[in-house]
C-alpha cells in the first residue's frame, strides 16, 4: 500500500499542503483554513495517509477535528525544523513540501495534544488565570512606580480597601497626581476582578479531578500549583520515563560534550539545564519545592538539608528535590493514590 506524507502549512485564511510519495511531491493544493475544505482534499487521496502541521494557534483545533480522516495526525515542533527547512528559499509552498519531506525521513518531533474537552477548558482556564495574574502585577508594579517619581509610598490597606483608598487620594498632594493615580486604579480593579473570577473557574473545574486533591497533602504543594502541573501534564502515560517527565517540566539535565582531552580521551559531559521549556509548569514545580524545602519536619526538605551537608550546592540540591517531588506525584498519579510520607 502506497503511503501519502502529507505537510500542510497553516495560516488563519488559507493552507498550502503536499503530498509526497516515495521521495516525490505528487500533489500540491492551497483550500481554506476550514474542517470541510480541508476535510475534502483528505478524502480526495486514496491509501494510507498520514499528515503533519507545525504547532501553533490553531494546531489543537486542527488535531482534534482532522485526525479521524487520516491513519496519522502529527503536531510537530517547529523549533527543531528550522534549520533544515530554512535552507534555500522560503514560502509557504515549500514549507508545506519541507514538512512532507521532514515527515517521510522521521525528524519530526511531536508535540502532545489532548483529546479531552474539559481538560482542554481547564488548561485554558489556567492560562487566563497566570496572564491576569502577571497583568496585575503589572499594574501594581505601575501604580507604584507613579508614586514613587514624587517620592510618595502607597500606604497598606489602600490597594484593596475603597473607603480607605478614596480618603488617601483626598489628601494627596499634588492633586494632579491623585488625578492619574485615580485612573490608573481603574485599570487595575478590572485586572483584579478578572483574576478571582478565573480562580474561581479554575476550582470549580479541577473538582472533577481527584489527584487535585491528592496532591494538595504534599508539603509546599497548594490549590494553585497542583491546579497548574495537571492542566499543563495533562496526562501521566504520555510520560516513558521520569527522565523525560523532568525535561519537559524544566527540571531535567541535558549533557553537553564536545572534543579530546590531551591524551585523546573523548571530554566528560556537562550538565545543564533546558532552556526552551514551558515556564508557567516549570516556576509551578520549583515553587513548590522551594516552599517544602522551607517548611520542616518533612522528607524532602530532610533531603535537601542531608545534601546541602555532603557538600552539593544550594541551586543543585533544589532541582534535585523539584525531581524528587515531581517523581512522587507522577507516580500517585498512575496508581491514584494519596501522599504517603513513609514511602517518600
Amino acid at each position: 500500500m502506497k503511503i501519502n506524507y502529507i505537510g500542510a502549512d497553516v495560516d488563519c485564511i488559507m493552507t498550502e499542503l503536499a503530498v509526497e510519495i516515495n521521495g516525490k511531491i505528487v500533489v500540491r493544493d492551497r483550500v481554506p483554513t476550514d474542517i470541510r475544505s480541508l476535510g475534502s482534499f483528505l478524502n480526495s487521496i486514496t491509501g494510507k495517509k498520514i499528515m503533519v502541521i507545525e504547532e501553533g494557534t490553531m494546531a489543537g483545533w486542527l488535531y482534534r477535528n482532522l485526525r479521524s480522516k487520516v491513519d496519522e495526525f502529527i503536531v510537530c515542533d517547529p523549533r527543531r525544523n528550522k534549520l533544515i527547512s530554512c535552507d534555500g528559499d522560503k514560502d509557504d509552498t515549500i514549507d508545506a513540501g519541507d514538512l512532507a519531506i521532514l515527515l517521510r525521513g522521521g525528524y519530526l518531533r511531536k508535540v502532545y495534544h489532548t483529546d479531552d474537552e474539559d481538560r482542554l477548558a481547564l488548561k485554558e482556564v489556567v492560562a487566563l488565570y497566570h496572564d491576569r495574574v502577571r497583568e496585575s502585577v503589572r499594574q501594581m508594579n505601575k501604580l507604584r512606580d507613579c508614586c514613587r517619581s514624587h517620592g510618595i509610598k502607597i500606604p497598606a490597606g489602600t490597594v484593596k480597601h475603597l473607603p480607605v483608598r478614596a480618603q488617601w487620594l483626598k489628601q494627596l498632594d499634588p492633586p494632579v497626581l491623585a488625578r492619574q493615580l485615580s485612573i490608573r486604579w481603574i485599570g487595575f480593579d478590572a485586572v483584579a476582578t478578572q483574576v478571582k473570577m478565573a480562580r474561581q473557574e479554575m476550582t470549580r473545574r479541577s473538582k472533577s479531578y481527584p489527584i487535585i486533591g491528592f496532591w494538595k497533602d504534599l508539603p509546599g504543594v497548594g490549590p494553585i500549583r497542583a491546579i497548574t502541573l495537571f492542566a499543563y501534564l495533562d496526562t501521566p502515560w504520555r510520560f516513558g520515563s521520569s527522565k523525560k517527565l523532568w525535561k519537559y517540566s524544566g527540571i531535567g539535565l541535558k549533557r553537553f560534550a564536545s572534543g579530546s582531552d590531551k591524551e585523546g580521551r573523548p571530554k566528560a559531559g556537562n550538565l545543564r539545564l533546558f532552556r526552551g521549556v514551558n515556564r508557567r509548569l516549570k516556576d509551578a514545580i520549583m515553587g513548590a519545592a522551594l516552599s517544602a524545602i522551607c517548611q520542616s519536619s518533612n522528607p524532602f526538605a530532610d533531603h535537601y538539608e542531608r545534601m546541602v551537608r555532603n557538600g552539593v550546592t544550594p541551586s543543585n540540591a533544589r532541582h534535585t528535590v523539584a525531581r524528587k517531588m515531581l517523581s512522587v506525584m507522577w507516580g500517585m498519579w498512575k496508581t491514584n493514590c494519596r501522599y504517603d510520607e513513609n514511602l517518600v
